[in-house]
C-alpha cells in the first residue's frame, strides 16, 4: 500500500459538524475498500487565495492515508460528485508524519503567546515574566 495526504476544501456555508461528517464518511469508505486513515485534521474556515465558485473561504481538512492506489481513485470519484467539496488534492508521499500538521501547530504555537501575552498583562508584565520567555 502507499502513503498519501489529502486536503479537501469544503463549502464555507456548512458547519464544522457537516465537514466532520463528510471525513468520517470518507474514513469510512477508505476503510471498507481496504485502506487505513492514520491521522484526520480539521484546519477551520480559511480564507482562499482565489474565488471558487463565488466562495472567498472554506473549510479545510487534512487525512493521513495509507491504502492501494485503487482506493484512492474511489475516494476521488466520490468528492468529484459531492456537492459539498469544493476542491481536494492528494499528494502520495514516502512516509506519513505523525506530528501536527504545520497549520495545526502554528496555531497551537499562537495559542500559547496568547495565553503568555494575558497572563503577563494580568500579572503586570514584572521582569520575571520576562525571564520565563527566555527559556
Amino acid at each position: 500500500m502507499a502513503y498519501y495526504e489529502h486536503v479537501i476544501i469544503a463549502r464555507p456555508d456548512i458547519s464544522p459538524q457537516q465537514v466532520d461528517a463528510l471525513v468520517e464518511d470518507l474514513t469510512k469508505t477508505i476503510q471498507d475498500q481496504g485502506g487505513r486513515v492514520e491521522k484526520s485534521e480539521y484546519w477551520g474556515l480559511r480564507n482562499l487565495a482565489y474565488r471558487i465558485r463565488k466562495n472567498r473561504k472554506g473549510h479545510y481538512a487534512l487525512l493521513n492515508i495509507d491504502a492501494p492506489a485503487a482506493v484512492m481513485q474511489e475516494l476521488e470519484r466520490r468528492q468529484l460528485i459531492s456537492e459539498d467539496v469544493m476542491r481536494f488534492l492528494t499528494i502520495r508521499v514516502d512516509e506519513l508524519d505523525p506530528e501536527p500538521s504545520p497549520v495545526l501547530a502554528r496555531r497551537d504555537r499562537d495559542e500559547r503567546r496568547r495565553a503568555r501575552r494575558e497572563g503577563r498583562d494580568d500579572d503586570g508584565a514584572g521582569s520575571d515574566s520576562d525571564s520565563e520567555t527566555e527559556n
